[in-house]
């Protein structure tokens, strides 16, 4: 088997430690301990998660989407495929080497995307930006961390609990939707947005696109309106 090779490295603003890895095709970014964020071959859940919250924005001119997260732009991607020509696309990445390393390293994975016209890459925090906008958006796609219940940065957390999730519906407009990636499904999680005035689905996808494999849950919050 081929061994890893450490292509870089960076530290994100809370001090946490990510590498870039490379086995072949294959990709993994990790914390310096050993926790794999994200894998190039394992982003099926990460694609669902702009194809679901899409999907019922469909016929929307002018489409505005916030994608918290660059990772390894499956989301991006995923929401490309199916944004129509006046769409605005607009990726918050905290981490400003992460978007370095899509050109750099990833070129094969990421392709041209990030120079598509629609879509702007700021180098923000994501919970700031939504903080800041006031019915700016018809869809928030939030993959920043493993979930409600598996955080690996405690930064994050807010984004999950009520004020976070009442920002994001005050960021969205009427019948806007906030889609939320998580690892593990969480019926807490899915109560907290019922009270903060989401009509709320929640789907269990795989990571990969076969029959087998580990499940993640997603979760579309709609404002109704």
């Amino acid at each position: 088997m081929l061994p890893w090779i450490e292509l870089a490295t960076a530290v994100a603003p809370d001090g946490d430690a990510l590498r870039l890895l490379r086995r072949g095709d294959e990709f993994s970014i990790r914390l310096q301990g050993g926790n794999e964020l994200m894998n190039s071959r394992l982003g099926h859940s990460e694609e669902a998660l702009a194809r679901l919250a899409l999907g019922g924005l469909a016929g929307r001119r002018g489409l505005r989407v916030l994608i918290g997260g660059l990772g390894m732009g499956f989301t991006l991607r995923a929401a490309q495929a199916v944004a129509p020509p006046d769409a605005r696309l607009v990726v918050s990445e905290i981490v400003p080497e992460l978007v370095g390393w899509a050109g750099q390293h990833m070129g094969a994975v990421f392709g041209a995307c990030l120079s598509d016209p629609r879509v702007t890459v700021e180098t923000r925090d994501v919970g700031a930006m939504i903080r800041e906008a006031a019915g700016s958006f018809d869809a928030i796609l939030l993959d920043v961390d493993n979930g409600p219940d598996g955080l690996t940065r405690p930064g994050n957390d807010a984004l999950y609990q009520e004020a976070g999730l009442q920002a994001a519906r005050r960021a969205l407009a009427p019948g806007g939707v906030v889609a939320f990636w998580s690892a593990a499904a969480s019926g807490a999680f899915s109560r907290r947005l019922s009270r903060c005035g989401f009509d709320v689905t929640t789907h269990s996808v795989r990571a990969s696109s076969g029959k087998r494999g580990n499940r993640h849950t997603i979760w579309i919050a709609a404002r109704p309106g």
